[in-house]
Parts: C-alpha cells; sequence; structure tokens
C-alpha cells in the first residue's frame, strides 16, 4: 500500500510537471491580424524587407532582381522559410528557369538547411516553383569559429541563377512566409549572448547628440512575441525537477524497507 502512494504521488508530479514542456513543444503562434503583410521586397541586406513569423509577405519583381527580406528568430526555434515564385507566361520564355533560396543569419553568414528544395528548376511550361529551407535549431550561444545559428535578424534572399539572357527583365511575383518550431530543452546549450545579432549599423537622422555629436543606432523593428531571449525557459528544467522528486521518493521508500518495524515487543527496554 505504501509503495502504491509514492507511486502514484510520482505519477501525479510527473504529469503536472510535464504539462509546461508540452505547451512549450508547439509550434509559433502566428502574429496577431493587424499587422499588414508586406507587398515589397528590398534589394539588398540593408533594405531588406522585415516581415514577422506567420505573416504571408508578397512582392512583385523582374527576372535578375535579388528579393531581400528578414524575420527575428530566437533561441530553440527551427524557423522554416517557404517561397513561392510566380513565373512569367510561358509563351514569353524560351527556356526553364532556375529559383534559389538563401538564408542568412545576422552576421550575414550563409546558413545550411537541414532539408528542404533550396534550388529547383522550373519547365519552360511551369506557372510557378516552390522552394523551402529548413534551418538548424537557433542556439543561445555557440564558439566563436561556429557557424551555428544565433539569436537576431536572418536574411532571406531569393533569386534566379540559371536562366536565357533573352529573359532577363520578365516580370514575376513572390509570396515568402516563415514558421518556426520551438524545440525545447534538447537543444538547450549554456550562455547566451549579451544582444542579438539585429542590424545597427544604420543612423537615425534627427536623433543624433548634439554635445557629443554621436549618433543613435537603428536597430530592428521587429522581435519574437515575448521579447528576445525568451527561450530561456525549456523543458531541461521540467525533467530536473522530476529526476530530483523522483530521486526524493526513491530515498524514502529505501528508508522504509530498511528502518524494520522497531524494537521487539517481547525485548524489554534495558536489553
Amino acid at each position: 500500500m505504501y509503495f502504491r502512494r509514492v507511486l502514484s504521488t510520482a505519477l501525479l508530479l510527473l504529469g503536472i510537471a510535464a504539462a509546461p514542456a508540452a505547451a512549450d513543444s508547439s509550434p509559433s503562434a502566428s502574429p496577431s491580424g493587424d499587422s499588414a503583410a508586406p507587398t515589397q521586397a528590398g534589394t539588398s541586406f540593408r533594405t531588406a524587407t522585415e516581415i514577422e513569423q506567420g505573416q504571408q509577405a508578397t512582392a512583385s519583381g523582374s527576372t535578375g532582381d535579388y528579393l531581400y527580406w528578414s524575420f527575428p528568430a530566437d533561441a530553440g526555434q527551427r524557423p522554416t522559410v517557404k517561397a513561392t515564385v510566380k513565373l512569367p507566361e510561358a509563351s514569353t520564355r524560351h527556356a526553364g528557369q532556375t529559383w534559389q533560396l538563401d538564408v542568412y543569419d545576422g552576421l550575414r553568414r550563409r546558413q545550411a538547411c537541414q532539408y528542404g528544395a533550396q534550388t529547383r528548376t522550373a519547365a519552360q511550361d511551369a506557372a510557378s516553383v516552390e522552394l523551402a529551407c529548413t534551418l538548424r535549431t537557433v542556439r543561445s550561444w555557440s564558439e566563436t569559429w561556429a557557424n551555428d545559428p544565433l539569436p537576431g535578424t536572418y536574411y532571406v534572399r531569393l533569386t534566379v541563377t540559371g536562366l536565357q539572357a533573352s529573359d532577363l527583365g520578365l516580370p514575376v511575383g513572390a509570396e515568402v512566409k516563415v514558421d518556426s518550431k520551438d524545440i525545447g530543452g534538447s537543444a538547450a546549450v549554456d550562455g547566451s549572448l549579451a544582444k542579438p545579432l539585429v542590424p545597427g549599423i544604420a543612423t537615425s537622422a534627427g536623433k543624433s547628440d548634439s554635445d557629443s555629436g554621436s549618433s543613435t543606432a537603428v536597430l530592428s523593428s521587429i522581435e519574437p512575441d515575448d521579447g528576445w531571449a525568451s527561450g530561456w525557459w525549456s523543458d531541461r528544467w521540467v525533467w530536473t525537477a522530476i529526476g530530483g522528486i523522483l530521486a526524493a521518493l526513491a530515498g524514502i521508500g529505501g528508508y522504509a524497507l530498511t528502518r524494520g518495524s522497531g524494537r521487539p515487543s517481547r525485548v524489554p527496554p534495558g536489553a
């Protein structure tokens, strides 16, 4: 009976502690409907159009253009970038086209895709081409020599890499969307960045300090819903707590087994 009570208590505590971990591992929520999705793209890293995760951004351009967007990604997230290119009319094209989707981190280092069709060739009669790139999980900290994804702004570049010269300049449309999955404690590491890797090289006109002659840096205007470093909580805390509880219960059970039933009634106190 005693061990049954101990086991029931352990299972109850396990269920209570595991609930936050299950909620933390769900995909990230889409942004509120207030913010309008962008309808244009930048032409360089510095002019990249900012989008939030969950938004469906669109843009119009010409074959041969470089289209840029940027989005925030925090520690513990595994972003997936999807892009759809609406190609020109088949009658205006002379051959197939090869499109490529690249993702760069806040240091403008090209990040490898875990999986997804990052480069695709569309046939001459194809109406569209779809690309995708799932990045590695963003880490809260990394060695300086490593190329691990870190919290901050990420850049998406979409461009055509293979086509005939006669097809340059034809109109195209593009759709880009970024979603993330929260991985949780399985990807957690010890340590964190002092600041996220967000753009800060531009300066704000009209905000300069007249006394010191310095200017205020313009940082990225978008960030995760819960703010940067929102991934401080992970299910590593949950499983650590569960391990401590189970160890305590095991100690109580071991003591109950080994302490015996006390002095037998037939033995006098002075014996």
